[in-house]
């Protein structure tokens, strides 16, 4: 319990890899560490890479004060827009015509909804067996019991369905509104190839969809990262950015533990993501947040 004369802090939290495992379960230990850090006084925002629309519900029943979505194109604080920095139409259209000349699937987002390629859906048929297979492992890992963990077909079915109802065609995008573009290559060095092709307008990284082969990676915006959306939420509401907690495991997350005054990852992280936060916490189904929590005296 943080005691009167401790400061508060302000918690910025990525959600695959740190909140969800495999995109669908959640230790309870983390939704314990998030509540009583909330109610200890201290503020936690969200801090992810997806849409607010594609956040799982399940991640959202939680409670925040907060959140900064697309990768720090936008930031919210209830009805209250924080942060807006949508792509210029020129630039989406940029993308678009690189992905469909080199046959890449890809995704536009904007906070409102996801788009996808005509490809994507057989693509996701493999992405969802393995996202079914990973889920019944999550559950058995963490000791529940449910007859879908043990049901693939079942798992896959749902999976796919709920991918049919996330994903909207491309041709229904508005392209004045897209924050954020995803792409998947068939290609290993797709990534590598992207951001020597694109560095002159757009930051590109590696994604974290586990796919089976190939790569894929996420493109915003130049100078449109996580870390820079939390410089200026930080500003609107006048802390610094030594309150602050950066909590993560991906690529999007390195400008967040840049600025950051404690910076954790996941110990799902690439070794070389680990090296450059201040701490290392265990696993998202170990307990890693409460335990990073309980470190930096948040519970």
């Amino acid at each position: 319990m943080t005691s009167p004369d401790s400061p508060t802090r302000i918690v910025f939290i990525d959600v695959d890899g740190t909140i969800l495992e495999h995109g669908s379960v959640i230790a309870p230990s983390t939704i314990t560490a998030i509540r009583s850090a909330r109610a200890n006084g201290h503020t936690v925002y969200l801090c992810t890479g997806r849409s607010a629309a594609d956040i799982h519900p399940d991640v959202l029943a939680i409670g925040f004060d907060g959140a900064i979505t697309n990768g720090g194109a936008f930031a919210t604080r209830g009805d209250e827009v924080l942060v807006s920095h949508p792509m210029p139409r020129a630039d989406v259209e940029r993308l678009a015509d690189y992905f469909t000349s080199r046959g890449i699937e890809y995704f536009l987002q904007t906070d409102e909804h996801v788009y996808a390629s005509a490809g994507i859906f057989a693509m996701m048929a493999e992405f969802a067996r393995l996202r079914a297979e990973r889920r019944a492992e999550d559950l058995r890992h963490l000791g529940l019991t449910n007859t879908d963990a043990d049901a693939a077909d079942d798992l896959l079915d749902a999976v796919m369905a709920d991918a049919t109802n996330r994903y909207l065609p491309l041709d229904q995008a508005d392209l004045d509104a897209v924050a954020k573009a995803v792409f998947v290559s068939e290609r290993s060095d797709g990534v590598d190839r992207a951001q020597q092709d694109l560095v002159d307008r757009f930051h590109v990284i590696p994604g974290s969809m586990p796919l089976p082969g190939g790569s894929n990676g996420e493109i915003s915006l130049a100078g449109v990262t996580k870390g820079a959306a939390i410089l200026e939420v930080l500003a609107h509401l006048g802390r610094s950015p030594e309150e602050a907690v950066g909590i993560g495991d991906s690529w999007n997350d390195v400008e967040m533990f840049e600025v950051c005054g404690d910076s954790v990852a996941m110990a799902g992280a690439d070794p070389e993501l680990q090296a450059r936060a201040d701490r290392v916490t265990t696993g998202v189904l170990d307990d890693g947040v409460w335990n990073a929590f309980v470190e930096l005296d948040l519970v």
